[in-house]
């Protein structure tokens, strides 16, 4: 066999083989759990701005990113910056393309770093709910042409904004491309584990996923993914699209 072909057998068959080994699971579970509660996720950045995801979750998105190759990337939800100046330096090693964030609330010191810094070349923020009528209306005209589009979404973990971040969003993506969505792994931890936000169990990204599927068949929910991570916040949320 090909040392290529026979690396990707391996591979296939590991990832096929985690979702049957209850010990590796559960013990992934347990650790995401105990993690979220010392907000693991918080303690990394990205080409000096805080990047507030798992280090397997920026793993995939550069997978993602790579294999897709977009001209345009939208993602809602800006914080520090740091998944924005991550997409923005991916489409800059591709050598084409350019992210479209969008944030209620974009905070004067973030906003000054971001534009001070050197990926912001490929970068166009906008100041405003994600699913307002105006902000969709940007988007729509700053994708017009674009050939192939790769959404993230990771705002306002309701079920509710959520779910109209999913019908407002999905059109914008194109054949074989994804669209992501965050924190799908709240819906899986104990009840009350969340606090100080609105959403938690039964009021979440993956519940606004569920929802969306039921009568969507352009998309899948692609599982090789998740299967391969293990640990990821976005259980359920990396939706592909095939129609």
């Amino acid at each position: 066999m090909d040392p290529i072909e026979q690396f990707n057998t391996e591979k296939k068959e590991r990832i096929e083989s985690y979702p049957n080994d209850k010990l590796f699971q559960s013990v992934s579970k347990e650790w995401l759990k105990e993690s979220f509660k010392k907000q693991y996720e918080y303690n990394f950045t990205w080409l000096g701005r805080p990047i507030i995801q798992y280090p397997s979750d920026i793993m995939a998105m550069q997978e993602i990113i790579w294999q897709v190759k977009p001209d345009l990337i939208i993602e809602t939800g800006i914080a520090h910056g740091g998944s924005i100046i991550f997409s923005a330096s991916m489409l800059e090693i591709i050598g084409h393309g350019e992210v479209l964030a969008i944030d209620i609330d974009i905070r004067k010191h973030n906003r000054i770093e971001i534009e001070n810094h050197s990926m912001f070349k490929r970068i166009t923020m906008i100041e405003g709910s994600s699913i307002d009528d105006n902000v969709i209306a940007e988007v729509e005209k700053r994708s017009k042409n674009k050939n192939r589009i790769l959404v993230f979404l990771d705002s306002n973990h309701s079920h509710k904004h959520v779910l109209s971040e999913l019908n407002l969003y999905s059109k914008f993506v194109s054949k074989d491309s994804y669209i992501i969505v965050f924190d799908t792994f709240v819906e899986d931890l104990p009840d009350n584990f969340v606090i100080d936000r609105p959403w938690n169990k039964g009021n979440n990204p993956k519940t606004a996923v569920w929802e969306f599927m039921k009568n969507n068949d352009d998309f899948i929910i692609d599982k090789v993914i998740e299967n391969k991570l293990v640990i990821t916040s976005a259980y359920d949320g990396f939706l592909k699209k095939i129609n």
